[in-house]
């Protein structure tokens, strides 16, 4: 599969550069995108298992998402920072990489689900803000739950893949004879 010029450009970035060459960087930049992914995540399915009644209705579904959805608009802001430098320096390979495309795919279907709850749903939210929320937004946190897994299953993979395929990075040589 040929890459486009525009990805091959990324490479040649000065982020990219320093990602590529700082010995500290990769470690540092990959642990905070793990920390705002897991923020991300945490925070949705707070709001998640609200809209399936898990934690009871004890408090206003209005008010746990306004709570959680503050903090996940900022961790998904680093993870979004976060990630692109994580894939600045080696753009080829994730543009091919089928876990990447299909983690970007399940973030893309994630983000589709919130927008259609956020449009339809949610504008019936004072009928059922003290209780159990209707089928569509039970629906809609079923969705997302199985969405944000997904993505964060990709995301693991990713790693773990090359090229095109499923297939694992071949182990490292540990010969250690002298």
């Amino acid at each position: 599969m040929a890459v486009p010029g525009f990805i091959q450009s990324i490479e040649a970035t000065g982020i990219a550069e320093w990602m590529r060459l700082s010995v500290k960087a990769m470690p540092i930049v990959e642990s905070i995108h793990v920390l705002a992914a897991a923020t991300v995540f945490g925070t949705i399915f707070i709001v998640d298992l609200r809209l399936l009644g898990v934690p009871g209705g004890g408090r206003p579904f209005t008010r746990i998402s306004d709570e959680m959805l503050r903090l996940t608009w900022i961790a998904f802001a680093l993870a979004v920072i976060t990630g692109s430098m994580m894939f600045a320096p080696n753009a080829s390979t994730y543009f091919v990489n089928t876990a990447f495309r299909l983690k970007m795919l399940a973030l893309l279907a994630a983000g589709l689900n919130m927008m259609i709850f956020q449009l339809v749903t949610y504008r019936g939210v004072g009928t059922w803000d003290d209780s159990m929320p209707p089928r569509a937004a039970r629906l809609a946190g079923v969705l997302s739950i199985l969405l944000w897994v997904t993505v964060v299953f990709l995301g693991r993979w990713i790693g773990f893949t090359k090229g095109y395929n499923f297939d694992a990075a071949p182990p490292p040589d540990m010969n250690f004879e002298f």
